[in-house]
């Protein structure tokens, strides 16, 4: 266990919560891989499921949901099976800046947001036509959001701004400290249905990871403001 997941974990132990937190993944593949290789490692009687796809939805189709739907219909049924009670969720990514910069990338001249709002309708998709699963969660919205704010930098391939954060990692792909730590405040606050903001400055992964307390306090906030928006829109 690590990245988000292990932030989420610390997040449960400051608010005075007991989860156990288990994290399944293997690089560059989709819920089709897991559902074709993982089943039986992941076939159990799972509370809280969050499943994620690849980034783009579909590797070799860039932007359409359909092996997403498909594969998210199959792990809900199992895991339904299983625990007629789970409540279980879809996470939608953000938008890769090598995707949207580079002129190779499926989402090249248009806006930042744009990649994370498809990757969202895509999610929203699967969601519909699976009734067990009761939602999305907005990470790659957090991002547009944390961007829109002046939180966070857009472009990270032009250098970062003087006060503002950069979500990725080296590769402007993968999520940076800061990109990380703001999904797992995400998922926290969906999840366990505690304000993010509520962790405050002195959190402790923040300080373990070297985010300012102002850094922690302003993506906090782009959570808690990202959950409010969702939950008032649906």
């Amino acid at each position: 266990m690590g990245g988000a997941p292990a932030l989420f974990k610390l997040f449960t132990q400051e608010a005075g919560l007991t989860y156990d937190v288990s994290l399944e993944t293997v690089g560059g593949k989709g819920l089709d891989y897991h559902l074709e290789h993982k089943t039986a490692l992941l076939d159990r009687p799972w509370d809280h499921v969050i499943l994620q796809s690849y980034s783009t939805l579909d590797e070799k189709k860039p932007g359409d949901p359909a092996q997403l739907i498909a594969s998210s219909a199959a792990f809900a049924k199992m895991f339904r099976a299983r625990n007629p009670k789970a409540d279980i969720r879809l996470m939608a990514t953000w938008s890769r800046a090598d995707q949207t910069y580079q002129p190779s990338g499926h989402w090249f001249g248009k806006p930042i947001t744009a990649m994370a709002l498809d990757v969202r309708a895509g999610y929203d998709r699967a969601a519909a036509a699976t009734p067990a699963i009761y939602g999305v969660l907005p990470v790659g919205q957090a991002w547009n959001r944390a961007i829109a704010t002046g939180v966070a930098d857009p472009n990270p391939y032009d250098g970062t701004s003087f006060g503002q954060v950069d979500l990725w990692a080296y590769d402007h792909y993968h999520a940076s400290t800061y990109g990380y730590y703001l999904e797992a405040l995400v998922v926290f606050g969906a999840v366990t249905g505690r304000d993010p903001a509520s962790l405050g400055a002195g959190e402790i992964a923040a300080m373990e990871l070297g985010l300012s307390p102002d850094q922690a306090i302003a993506l906090q906030n782009i959570a808690r403001d990202e959950l409010a928006a969702r939950s008032k829109s649906r």
